[in-house]
């Protein structure tokens, strides 16, 4: 059994496309999924592929994106009300993306804040998107430690060696996606050889970075099979072994999931 730690769910938008993305992923041994929030209104309206499908879970949040879209930023308050839902496990994806020029870096870090402060509320676990930004999602992280303690994962991680060693520091967890599969990936493939192994989760980002050999094509949820074989592979694991490790550590990270 393996689980889909990050997709997008609600992009798959044709009729009857939901059902047949989730059906696929089941047949490749993908059984449960966890569709993502990007903006409030949006992670408001994912709740219902949550709530339609039993082997689907969700994560609220605002992406550094969006995260000037509406101002002022999120209010930690609501997303933890919205995190009350049964189906919700975590908050996020939210973080700094300084590779796009969305939203002002002021404003990402102030968004980013009230995400963590709304996990810290939940008591839920955060999903972290870091692009181009290490230096400041490490600052920003230890700040926010000092304030109480909230669990985290570096999501689709292909940041840098130090902001791994800093996670690692702190305790955090680590989500690999089809980077992982990408030739040019190799100091990617490096840190996830050094990764705790009670810390590695595994996920898609779907539709987007499918993994060798459907690089360039839409990504899906089925393709978790993929990366994962090829993380078995970084870490000297068989398959089943990878499948096992992998899901405990979500069971272990998000813990409504494990209820």
């Amino acid at each position: 059994m393996l689980i889909d730690s990050h997709c997008h769910l609600d992009y798959f938008n044709k009729p009857g496309e939901q059902a047949d993305i989730i059906g696929r992923a089941v047949e490749a041994g993908i059984e449960e999924m966890v569709t993502i929030g990007v903006t409030l209104k949006q992670s408001q309206e994912i709740l219902a592929i949550a709530e339609r499908f039993e082997n689907i879970w969700a994560c609220v949040g605002v992406h550094p994106n969006h995260a000037a879209d509406v101002l002022p930023v999120v209010e930690p308050e609501i997303l933890a009300r919205l995190a009350a839902h049964p189906k919700v496990i975590g908050i996020g994806e939210s973080g700094l993306d300084y590779f796009y020029d969305n939203a002002p870096k002021d404003v990402q870090e102030l968004n980013f804040r009230a995400n963590i402060r709304a996990a810290r509320l939940a008591g839920l676990p955060i999903c972290i998107h870091a692009r181009d930004a290490d230096a400041d999602i490490a600052r920003i992280l230890r700040e926010e430690r000092a304030g109480g303690h909230f669990e985290f994962l570096l999501h689709c991680f292909s940041s840098t060696r130090q902001l791994a060693e800093e996670a690692m520091e702190l305790g955090g967890y680590f989500s690999f996606s089809g980077i992982l599969t990408f030739p040019k990936s190799e100091s990617v493939r490096e840190i996830a050889a050094i990764v705790p192994e009670d810390r590695i989760l595994v996920e898609t980002d779907s539709p987007y970075l499918a993994p060798v050999p459907y690089r360039g094509k839409r990504n899906e949820p089925a393709y978790t099979a993929h990366t994962a074989a090829k993380l078995a592979e970084v870490r000297g694991l068989s398959p089943e072994a990878l499948a096992d490790l992998t899901t405990r550590n979500f069971r272990t990270l998000f813990k409504k999931a494990a209820q």
